[in-house]
């Protein structure tokens, strides 16, 4: 049985990363035949999904260590218990944030350093990096407009002003640009449709 891939897919809030995710899925499905799974991150399993709540939760405060490590926690669990038995049955997994979220959060916007959280996220994960990494590009001002229109409440994250995100932003491009053959960088102002087919021809490669 074939390995299975691990497609992860980054950007900053608002960017479209859910929506892309759910239509990678129906198409790998549909045009390859692949067993493909969806997972959100931090969640996609129960433990995972309980700390996503209190990272979550806007009327909590607590220091930018003891997120990385909230986050690091969450991870390590949704691997276990999900991503490695996932692909070890051959089943391509789509997550929805990574590993280079913390680095882009955690270790250069909340200035922790990108090095300390690679370690911590290194011991988490056990190594487990993704096959290729889809970059979704946007303006943090266009991307902060998105989720404005969305109506939904702010969580502890979104909460934070535009120079947070820039950094993120200018940060993700640079993950990208010194690890070309991971990353494909996507543009997040494409529509749906466009977006979905320059997603699936950044992962022709894989499919072969």
């Amino acid at each position: 049985m074939a390995h299975g891939r691990l497609i992860t897919v980054e950007g900053i809030d608002g960017s479209g990363k859910t929506t892309l995710v759910g239509k990678l899925v129906e198409a790998l499905q549909d045009s390859r035949g692949l067993a493909v799974k969806a997972l959100r991150e931090p969640g996609g399993v129960e433990v995972s999904e309980r700390i996503r709540e209190i990272l979550k939760d806007p009327e909590l405060q607590f220091g930018s260590r003891a997120e990385a490590l909230l986050y690091a926690a969450a991870r390590a669990e949704l691997i276990q218990q999900a991503v490695t038995p996932l692909l070890d049955q051959g089943t391509w997994v789509l997550l929805d944030r990574y590993v280079d979220s913390s680095l882009a959060y955690q270790g250069v916007a909340r200035g922790l350093g990108v090095a300390d959280v690679a370690a911590i996220n290194a011991f988490a994960t056990g190594g487990v990096t993704p096959d290729r990494t889809l970059l979704l590009d946007l303006d943090p001002a266009q991307a902060r407009a998105r989720s404005e229109a969305r109506g939904e409440q702010v969580d502890r994250i979104e909460a934070e002003g535009d120079d947070f995100f820039k950094l993120i932003a200018d940060s993700y491009r640079q993950f990208a640009a010194a690890d070309p053959e991971r990353f494909r960088v996507l543009d997040a102002t494409l529509d749906q449709g466009a977006l979905a087919d320059a997603a699936i021809a950044a992962l022709e490669d894989l499919t072969d």
